[in-house]
């Protein structure tokens, strides 16, 4: 019996070893090294289900699809203890932020998220992601089982699938048999639109708090769930700069605690350990700050979390590069840099599972009952039903709790005005008290000025809320709870079927806009008001949509209408007449025919690929509405007249065929220029648009006079600042009676990303936005781009034979969360010049 027992024992100990054996490396399981091919992300997929049967250890979530319909995962690693217990350790630790009901308790493991690839060619850590999920499962790996005890690993192999793929059949179908290291090399030298970003050339980097895109939502749904104590996300930066790690650099938002900055010391010191040991070259606290709150470690912070970024030498590097040095960068040395810090990151996190735990508790305890800021409650009028729909829904994304009405007035700080104002609060105005888990990043999303300590920062620095709304709110210093939790207004009823004169549709929000591309894209005649009239008992603004019969009269009018606008939640007015109580009637000159647009978006080397993915976007997936992408090169041999409306965003765009374009422009065709486009159609014939000149101080013409200061080498970046916008609002008066600004009020807030003004316009065109001395709201800007940004155009429109130019200097759609500009570009695109 003993020796049939032992026997057992020894074929159970074979097994186990058959079974460690089993979980293979990822270049057993691919048949090559790290480092020596780029991995298809279908491999890597494929590497991390072979784990998932091969590991007891690990559970893999697919979280989502790209919009190229590549799955998005997520694999989550922990101890036999605590492998079978994730959900428990899930609701437990958002018992702990106050957000599941529950106390939750701190005797739990902490959670460490790894992010991979979020810019598409930066592809090593994809790799290292690999390889850091073999380590974290290998049976004979004693370290790693040792972290495990105490600490949930999460790896997000790669948040951009799309990008990566995009990078990497790029870089394989020009490589040779061996990699050639010369920076000349085709091989370093990505094509139109590059790796980075998205399917519709989004940086998902910065996506991480308005999740205007697909990925981004899917992530920011699971993680949401989870809320990790830390959170590492892994870059590339130029191959000739050595690798960055935390700490971060100054600018960091104020409501940084201590613990997210000492924590991100002491992962530093780890990392800096081993580099040292290697002789591999680092830097921190330079260049990577903490401010902007859309990125993949800030965004986790204004969460509870530890967030960090690492930043690994290498973008267009390839298999190999030769650098500035001499010395040849390869993927496998980048994938050792990762991997490096990868194993650090866990390591620390183990090491401090406790105090993260606990500093993640008192953080949240701290946003409930002590918010941040001046403010403990925000109220926003609701005078927009739409934009405040869209305002919510950013703000269940983000999981910021909120309600409607109050019992009596307020006195707040006036994001209009810029004064303390009291105001009588409504039964359906928004109101958002800031007592609750989420009020560190309520606090950031709405705070008026963000306070910048350093302004040499990486991003912009103005994004509050109210503004990139363009709605109107008040910042209150006492709390105030809401009066209901949903609001209380009727959804719009269906408008009745019957033989209606014509219908009327409001023209304030981009899901009008929906609209009215939907009854376009049906043939359905349409017309605009130019004023404002009223009819039917109703107040309707200049720009409301009017379906007539007259031009419609086919069988089924009624019912087209009506269940087109039923389709998206879209209120309708039916009239019985053409004969309005008050304004123009609908037969008179003030109601224009609106035509069907077809729009060419110009694409390709000169334009920036991501304020060109801003338009394709908004027309494809926000308001479903055909547009042409045509390549900038292919311009000269397009048929210009096939198409009614072009728009050529930001870019810098070589042999700008101004020519061409004014001829089609003068035979009825609109250009709408947006941002440097609108520079270069300066000094060009037919095209009325000039810089605004800089007040020069006379004694400067004399050469023999010194300059008042001298400037120091060591200031040469401080003293660029000076010239700087790294995104500032800015408020300007616009000209709501003209096409442009139809649906808009009489001021519109426009985020700088630049100090570009023009003068205004002669007497062919039309000044409507301008701005004054007084115009600046928020965000840094430079003094000497301060003294220019003053007393001239940012919106225009001139007339040019039978067709018209749009100058929008700034960008109206800045990475589709700035909802503001949206109506105002559509008023581009479908209203001007009708």
């Amino acid at each position: 019996m003993l020796k049939k027992t032992f026997l057992f024992f020894i074929f159970l100990s074979l097994v186990c070893s058959a079974f460690s054996q089993e979980v293979r490396s990822p270049e057993k399981f691919l048949g090559y090294k790290a480092g020596e091919q780029f991995t298809p992300h279908y491999k890597i997929v494929e590497y991390f289900r072979y784990i998932e049967k091969a590991s007891k250890n690990v559970k893999l979530v697919q979280y989502g699809t790209t919009n190229e319909g590549r799955p998005l995962l997520a694999m989550f690693i922990a101890s036999d203890e605590y492998i079978g217990k994730l959900d428990e350790i899930r609701k437990n630790n958002l018992q702990l932020a106050g957000i599941e009901p529950g106390t939750g308790t701190t005797n739990t493991p902490v959670i460490c998220w790894l992010s991979y690839n979020v810019h598409g060619n930066e592809p090593a850590s994809s790799e290292t992601a690999m390889q850091v999920l073999f380590d974290m499962v290998d049976p004979a790996n004693s370290q790693t089982k040792t972290w495990l005890k105490n600490t949930v690993v999460v790896i997000d192999p790669c948040l951009n699938p799309d990008g990566r793929e995009r990078y990497i059949n790029f870089y394989n179908s020009v490589k040779g048999a061996m990699p050639d290291a010369s920076p000349a090399a085709r091989e370093h030298g990505e094509p139109w639109p590059g790796g980075r970003i998205n399917h519709y050339y989004f940086d998902l980097n910065r996506d991480w708090a308005w999740q205007t895109q697909k990925e981004t939502q899917a992530r920011l749904a699971l993680f949401s769930k989870w809320l990790p104590q830390i959170h590492a996300d892994y870059h590339e930066q130029g191959y000739n700069a050595p690798y960055y790690f935390a700490p971060a650099a100054e600018p960091f938002h104020k409501v940084i605690t201590a613990w997210q900055r000492e924590f991100q010391t002491i992962v530093g010191k780890n990392n800096a350990k081993y580099f040292d040991q290697n002789g591999w070259l680092y830097f921190t606290k330079q260049e990577f700050d903490l401010l902007y709150p859309s990125y993949g470690d800030t965004y986790p912070i204004y969460n509870g979390s530890i967030g960090m970024t690492y930043e690994q030498g290498g973008i267009s590097a390839g298999l190999a590069v030769v650098m500035r040095t001499g010395d040849t960068l390869t993927l496998a040395d980048r994938i050792a840099h990762h991997h490096s810090t990868s194993l650090s990151t866990v390591e620390m996190a183990s090491a401090y599972a406790q105090k993260l735990i606990d500093e993640f508790k008192k953080y949240y305890d701290s946003s409930r009952t002590n918010p941040p800021g001046d403010y403990k409650t925000y109220v926003v009028k609701n005078d927009n039903i739409d934009k405040i729909n869209a305002l919510t829904k950013m703000l269940d994304r983000n999981g910021i709790l909120y309600g409607f009405g109050l019992k009596n007035s307020v006195s707040g700080y006036d994001y209009i005005s810029g004064k303390t104002e009291k105001y009588d609060v409504g039964a359906n105005d928004l109101v958002i008290n800031a007592y609750q888990p989420k009020s560190v990043l309520l606090n950031v999303l709405f705070e008026p000025k963000t306070f910048v300590a350093d302004s040499a920062t990486y991003d912009i620095t103005a994004w509050s809320l109210p503004y990139a709304f363009g709605l109107t709110a008040f910042g209150v210093k006492e709390s105030f709870n809401p009066l209901s939790a949903t609001l209380n207004i009727a959804k719009p009823a269906a408008a009745a079927n019957t033989h209606a004169y014509a219908y009327v549709s409001g023209w304030q929000s981009v899901n009008d806009v929906k609209f009215l591309a939907a009854l376009l894209k049906k043939g359905i005649k349409v017309r605009c008001s130019e004023k404002p009239f009223e009819a039917a008992g109703k107040k309707f603004g200049a720009g409301s949509l009017l379906i007539t019969r007259a031009g419609n009269d086919f069988a089924g009018f009624d019912l087209e209408v009506t269940q087109t606008a039923a389709s998206i939640n879209h209120e309708l007015t039916p009239l019985t007449t053409g004969f309005v109580e008050k304004g123009a009637d609908l037969g008179s000159d003030v109601i224009h025919f609106i035509r069907q647009p077809h729009v060419m978006l110009v694409t390709g080397d000169g334009v920036s690929a991501e304020a060109m993915g801003e338009v394709w976007h908004f027309f494809e997936q926000q308001i479903n509405y055909p547009l042409s992408l045509v390549r900038y090169k292919d311009l000269g041999r397009t048929r210009l007249s096939d198409f009614d409306v072009a728009i050529f965003p930001d870019g810098n765009y070589e042999d700008f065929p101004s020519d061409k374009l004014e001829n089609w422009i003068h035979d009825g065709g609109k250009l709408i220029a947006m941002d440097a486009a609108v520079g270069q159609l300066v000094d060009k014939k037919g095209f009325d648009i000039k810089k605004k000149e800089e007040k020069k101080d006379d004694k400067t013409d004399d050469k023999n006079k010194l300059p008042a200061a001298i400037s120091l080498f060591a200031q040469r970046d401080n003293d660029a600042l000076r010239n700087s916008v790294p995104g500032a609002i800015y408020k300007i008066n616009l000209d709501n009676s003209h096409p442009l600004g139809f649906g808009l009020p009489e001021y519109y807030y426009s985020l700088k990303l630049s100090d570009d003004i023009y003068d205004y316009l002669g007497d062919n065109g039309w000044n409507v936005g301008t701005i004054k001395k007084d115009g600046y709201i928020s965000g840094f800007v430079g003094q000497k781009s301060k003294e220019k940004i003053k007393d001239g155009l940012l919106l225009g429109v001139q007339s040019l034979g039978r067709g018209t130019v749009v100058y929008m200097v700034d960008d109206p759609i800045f990475r589709s969360f700035w909802e503001n500009g949206k109506l105002l570009f559509s008023n581009a695109v479908f209203m001007v010049g009708e």
